[in-house]
């Protein structure tokens, strides 16, 4: 069938729905949004207060304790999100939704009233539960169960995502340390206007996705709301509760990120190169680029290594990630001892430090959003990404507890504890993956069959 004929939701590009991209680009500026004030929020709050661009002055432990619970609520409310779009009114119009609340939420924050400081949290906090879940859910949508493109595509979304923090590390960060923190946060806003103008001009690419099934004149889709779920359904479902123990703990390290390894490089990293000191908000924008470099290349690797039939499940990509992920802390163990040592620690471990934390979150992030995808009963499906989002923010809130006990604990025991309980954690998990991947009752066998007998191309 010549391209000519096709109606524009059908619509291919580079091997992939038109539609992707669109999302793609969505979520790159909502990622921009979010990660640039990310990167400047705890730096605002320490901040000192006697100086031109000033700060909240609060205590690290505070600081973090803020960060903890802000990020965690970020991502709990993913769970009402997904309710409200099953229930209400699909994922296409929670999506927008959530983005006009983001839009005002970054807007409010660029006020210089601690009013302002609150109800831009808030809002930022109902905005993103209402996109987060909805958008990847419908990014799941664009394949049919068994495509093996699903995983690579949610790979080419993840870049979309780590465009916008790359670029949100740099010129945010830059503008809040140098020009003041809330320029910063007004031009987070800015950044989520586009992404906004951007869903609504595509949306021709994405009419078969994103809609309320109870509006559906089909009489399956229909079904789909009444019908109890089978006992296949239920053990998925079980395999996904189980699998988001592994998300939690991954994210209660890695979202070290943005809080104590944040802390860490403005006070103990010697940033100065060629005589000129980096802003420390800068290192935020190393994950986001290693994505952007190695992200086509590790989806791949996973996939070339399924074709040829050797284990790449998606529960062995999300154990193996755990494990590389954790690992890339004993080079912050190796940067606290020569602080301790001399004074000051070299940049070298945190970019270390970050490359294994991107290639860990390279196997595991975005093969959850798929696998959840995969295993999701239909009608739960924005509900269950919500609940993966939910997981994802109780990993946040456990990041920001173990920032605060590393003031009384200090960073090396920290580092060094979360290092290995990683590698711990994955290895046990390692020798039970066969068990677990029986109750998802061959859900990713046929992927390689579909992707013999269609015809899918992998876009390398």
């Amino acid at each position: 069938m010549s391209d000519t004929v096709l109606k524009p939701h059908q619509r291919e590009l580079f091997g992939h729905p038109i539609g992707l991209y669109v999302l793609f680009f969505t979520e790159m500026w909502e990622r921009f949004s979010y990660y640039g004030m990310r990167a400047i929020l705890v730096l605002y709050l320490v901040g000192r207060t006697d100086v031109e661009n000033a700060g909240l002055g609060w205590s690290n432990g505070d600081a973090l304790a803020l960060y903890g619970w802000y990020t965690m609520m970020v991502y709990v409310m993913s769970i009402p999100g997904g309710i409200i779009a099953d229930k209400l009114i699909g994922q296409k119009k929670s999506v927008l939704i959530g983005g006009v609340l983001l839009l005002f939420g970054h807007s409010v924050l660029a006020i210089e009233q601690m009013w302002a400081f609150y109800t831009g949290l808030v809002l930022i906090v109902c905005g993103v539960g209402m996109l987060k879940p909805n958008i990847s859910t419908m990014v799941g949508g664009l394949y049919k169960h068994g495509d093996i493109r699903r995983d690579k595509g949610f790979t080419i979304f993840y870049i979309g995502i780590n465009v916008g923090a790359f670029l949100s590390s740099l010129i945010v960060g830059y503008v809040g340390e140098v020009y003041g923190w809330h320029y910063g946060f007004g031009l987070a806003g800015i950044g989520m206007g586009l992404g906004i103008i951007q869903y609504v001009a595509g949306q021709k690419y994405l009419k078969e996705v994103g809609n309320f099934l109870g509006a559906s004149q089909n009489a399956e889709e229909k079904e789909l709301l009444n019908k109890p779920l089978t006992k296949i359904e239920k053990d998925r479902v079980i395999v996904l509760l189980i699998s988001f123990l592994i998300v939690i703990v991954f994210w209660g390290a890695f979202e070290q990120a943005g809080g104590l390894m944040n802390i860490y490089t403005m006070e103990k990293t010697n940033r100065v190169l060629m005589g000129w000191q980096i802003p420390a908000s800068w290192f935020q924008s190393l994950n986001a680029m290693f994505i952007i470099f190695l992200g086509t290349t590790v989806a791949a690797y996973w996939a070339t290594r399924k074709l040829k039939g050797k284990t790449s499940s998606s529960l062995f990509k999300m154990i193996v990630g755990l494990i590389i992920m954790g690992m890339g802390f004993f080079f912050m163990t190796a940067a606290t001892a020569q602080y301790e040592t001399t004074g000051s620690s070299a940049m070298y471990w945190l970019v270390l430090a970050y490359l294994f934390h991107t290639i860990g979150e390279l196997s595991l992030s975005p093969v959850a959003l798929s696998f959840v995808t995969k295993l999701a009963p239909a009608k739960y499906a924005s509900l269950m990404m919500g609940v993966y989002f939910a997981m994802t923010g109780f990993g946040s809130k456990l990041a920001g507890l173990l920032g605060e006990w590393s003031e009384s604990l200090g960073e090396y025991l920290i580092f060094t504890g979360i290092a290995v309980f990683c590698v711990v954690l994955g290895s046990l998990v390692l020798l039970v993956r066969k068990k677990l991947e029986v109750l998802t009752h061959g859900i990713e066998d046929n992927e390689i069959e579909m992707h013999e007998t269609e015809g899918f191309e992998l876009s390398e």
